[in-house]
């Protein structure tokens, strides 16, 4: 199977964001009951880079979002040993940290981020911050980078301005697909949100991903996300079981979990 068009049809809504009526959410649905999952963790990940199979997306150093960002990480690498950290001894030597322009990002060594256990490594492969996390027993947004443990939620800001003069912040919440990389996100050699191959989650995305959409959205907001999102797969299983084979409209289920034959 390819991976499916990245222009297709989707189901977005609108709703004030309970905790603050300031602001409203744009939530697209159509990417939140999708059946996508990472593959890394099962050891099936192509990767983005045909180069460097193994590092899945860690071939880039993740960008930090801000300072409270770096200090959160810098505190989970404080805790870490070589036990836990392949590269420990150049990550302490020579930092863990580089900078791209005003952006700071973690270093990349030998092709992938620094933090990426490589395999062969006793603690097994992957990220030693994700490990951490889930060594100790704490939710793994906790400790990684803001754009790695969001990948691939992708949350927009932007300001509204209405017709009476009023104005109120949009946060968007949809899938971080190959433009969210920028235009090299074109050149990515396999990337998983528009692949059917990583839309095989016996759980739709706001179900597996709900730490972090508890994170981005607040406790009232997911809340919220999970109505909505029961109400859309309601309506898609209605819409399958009409008499006289009513017509699905591709915007109701991703692309990519339909081709996975969900």
């Amino acid at each position: 199977m390819t991976e499916t068009p990245l222009d297709t049809p989707r189901v977005w809504v609108e709703l004030t964001d309970p905790a603050e009526p300031a602001q409203r959410f744009r939530l697209d649905l159509t990417w939140l009951t999708s059946r996508w999952h990472c593959l890394f963790g099962e050891g099936r990940c192509p990767g983005i880079d045909a180069d460097q199979p193994d590092a899945g997306c860690c071939t880039l150093g993740a960008h930090f979002t801000d300072a409270d960002d770096v200090a959160r990480v810098s505190a989970v690498v404080d805790q870490l040993g070589p036990d836990e950290w392949q590269l420990h001894g150049p990550g302490q030597d020579e930092g863990w940290c580089a900078e791209d322009g005003e952006a700071v990002t973690t270093r990349v060594v030998d092709g992938a981020c620094v933090f990426l256990n490589r395999p062969g490594f006793p603690a097994g492969a992957g990220c030693a911050l994700h490990q951490h996390a889930v060594a100790t027993g704490v939710p793994p947004h906790t400790t990684k980078p803001d754009v790695c443990w969001q990948l691939p939620l992708k949350r927009d800001y932007r300001d509204v301005e209405l017709p009476d003069g009023t104005s109120y912040l949009e946060i968007s919440m949809g899938e971080f697909d190959r433009r969210g990389w920028g235009p090299g996100g074109h050149d990515l050699d396999w990337y998983c949100t528009g692949h059917p191959d990583a839309h095989t989650s016996p759980e739709p995305v706001y179900l597996s991903l709900r730490d972090e959409l508890v994170e981005l959205l607040g406790p009232q907001g997911y809340a919220e996300l999970v109505s909505l999102c029961e109400d859309h797969l309601a309506a898609v299983a209605a819409l399958r079981a009409a008499p006289g084979g009513r017509r699905l409209l591709e915007l109701y289920v991703h692309p990519a979990t339909r081709a996975a034959g969900y």
